[in-house]
């Protein structure tokens, strides 16, 4: 399974159209394999979305994101979790494994 989280300074990103990388974290049975970071394409409505599925992204961790974005993350197959605080991307992906990622509020409010 892989996950795709927005970063910023080496932790999520508040917003994930604000961030400076993803990343991606590549896991198989809750252990992790890699993880490697992507910068992002330019942003543009839509971009992200098509951008990590076609990297083979099957969730995206993010603190706040808007509704369409939420959409089309659903649409490409990638499992949203929003309204989590920062912290590191490989700390995230152990919390989501062990059914303990802390969601909340939406961060973003569009």
């Amino acid at each position: 399974m892989k996950f795709a989280i927005p970063t910023q300074f080496g932790k999520l990103c508040g917003h994930f159209g604000h961030c400076e990388k993803f990343a991606i974290v590549e896991t198989k049975d809750g252990e992790i394999l890699s993880e490697s970071y992507l910068e992002p394409p330019m942003h543009q409505p839509g971009a992200y979305p098509k951008f990590l599925a076609e990297h083979g992204v099957n969730v995206i961790i993010s603190g706040g994101m808007g509704n369409r974005a939420q959409a089309l993350f659903q649409q490409n197959n990638i499992e949203v979790c929003v309204g989590v605080q920062p912290d590191e991307p490989v700390k995230l992906v152990k919390a989501y494994w062990k059914g303990n990622l802390a969601t909340g509020s939406n961060l973003c409010d569009h």
